[in-house]
């Protein structure tokens, strides 16, 4: 077995051990519940409403994931800002609350960060981080869940290069080093300047920047990104003339890690715009000036916001020497499955993917989408066999549509992407008419 064989059958036995099963899915499920009973009685938060954002919601997190969750508060129809204060005294309430219910552990506020923050760990060992009004966080994380249908492959890099950081202590934005969001967008740059790309510049699938776009009637301004968007996802996905790019996971794996360390070694000149999809000269682009951060990568959401403001000079050096010394096991000809795993995931992960049977047929497919629907936006994309009961029966009357025009009710629809039988993913992107108007409707629990 050749080296490429060898890693990617060993990147696929990753997937398999770090992808969220049902019963991950129906843990963060109860979590919202119990979250959303608590908020329920805490009368300065009556007719909030518990909404999950972040990886969760973009279908970018592994068994042990964190849950990210926004309460919105009522302001009749309009999006509403409140203050920072406000924001702080509202988070002390549901502190309050959750200590009085009992059950939750390592509850810690931090009031003072740019966006005060409600951390705790739920009853199932989830960490959680509560926020108020974080619209823009949702529509990021449906942004990145849209993405994830132009093609699969962007997801299962996502999930192998979080779990690959945090083996090498480089996912932890507390400690001067990079965010899981960071990594998703870099990622996406990646996926941009591949030849040929598979993903396109950001702005040709939502043009304006998102943060000014979200003011007014909240259902107006969504339906506007979510129609602006489905439209423009529809039409590079029905693109004829769009060169597919048949790279394997590994091969995908060993550039990015290559681009990565160009972008880290390039970070004092140059930045990454996913929005453009390029990198841009610093000292040339005044949204960027002055130059004060050791990395910069542009969210293309809400430009010219810096995810990567987090990460320290030090800390760079850490993250390019994880690359580098990465990059090298990868390619090297003496490789073998024990080295590979010890340098792609954590030790406590080690046992679940070396206990796996070497194949050559694929082994690692996405597991089933969980539908959750809440203030019209929904995942659909499931096993209906293996849908909880309970899960069910709060989700009997969830549908999602694509209209004639390409808008979505919440949602880009759901497109298959089939693998080749070597247990690579070839990056053609199919779907029939009939899987492209398919409706999730879930079933009765037999």
């Amino acid at each position: 077995m050749n080296g490429y064989n060898l890693l990617e059958i060993t990147l696929r036995n990753i997937l398999h051990a770090i992808n969220p099963s049902r019963e991950d899915w129906t843990v963060r499920f109860h979590i919202i519940a119990e979250l959303r009973a608590v908020v329920e009685s805490i009368e300065n938060l009556r007719g909030a409403t518990v909404e999950p954002y972040g990886s969760f919601a973009s279908d970018l997190f592994t068994k042990w994931g964190d849950l990210d969750i926004s309460i919105e508060l009522p302001n009749g129809s309009y999006i509403s800002s409140p203050g920072k204060k406000h924001k702080q005294s509202l988070l002390g309430d549901v502190l309050k609350a959750l200590r009085r219910k009992g059950g939750w552990r390592k509850l810690q506020f931090i009031s003072n960060a740019r966006v005060p923050i409600l951390k705790f760990e739920g009853r199932y060992n989830i960490s959680c981080d509560i926020s108020i009004n974080n619209l823009i966080g949702q529509m990021k994380s449906k942004l990145l869940f849209w993405i994830n249908g132009i093609d699969g492959r962007f997801r299962d890099l996502v999930l192998l290069v979080k779990e690959w950081s945090k083996s090498h202590n480089i996912n932890d934005p507390k400690s001067g080093t990079l965010n899981s969001y960071t990594l998703s967008l870099l990622v996406a740059f990646h996926f941009q300047t591949l030849e040929p790309a598979i993903l396109p510049p950001l702005r040709d699938i939502y043009p304006g920047n998102m943060i000014d776009d979200l003011t007014g009637v909240r259902a107006v301004a969504e339906k506007r990104i979510e129609e602006t968007c489905a439209v423009n996802i529809n039409r590079i996905k029905s693109e004829r003339s769009r060169l597919i790019n048949r790279s394997s996971l590994s091969e995908l794996f060993i550039s990015f890690l290559a681009k990565f360390f160009e972008i880290c070694s390039s970070a004092s000149a140059q930045g990454v715009s996913p929005y453009a999809g390029q990198l841009e000269d610093i000292d040339s682009n005044m949204r960027w000036l002055p130059r004060t951060y050791a990395l910069f990568v542009e969210d293309p959401f809400e430009r010219p916001v810096n995810t990567a403001r987090t990460v320290g000079r030090n800390q760079l050096m850490k993250i390019l020497e994880a690359v580098r010394a990465t990059h090298q096991v990868l390619i090297s000809s003496n490789q073998n499955q024990t080295s590979l795993i010890s340098n792609l995931v954590r030790p406590q992960i080690t046992h679940l993917v070396a206990r796996m049977p070497i194949r050559h047929q694929a082994t690692a497919q996405s597991m089933p989408r969980t539908p959750y629907s809440n203030n019209g936006w929904t995942h659909h994309h499931v096993r209906r066999n293996q849908i909880p009961g309970q899960v069910q029966q709060q989700f009997q009357n969830t549908r999602v549509d694509n209209s004639q025009n390409g808008t979505m009710n919440g949602q880009v629809q759901n497109t298959r992407v089939d693998n080749s039988r070597n247990g690579t993913m070839n990056g053609q992107v199919k779907a029939s008419p009939s899987q492209r108007q398919q409706v999730w409707r879930p079933v009765p629990e037999r």
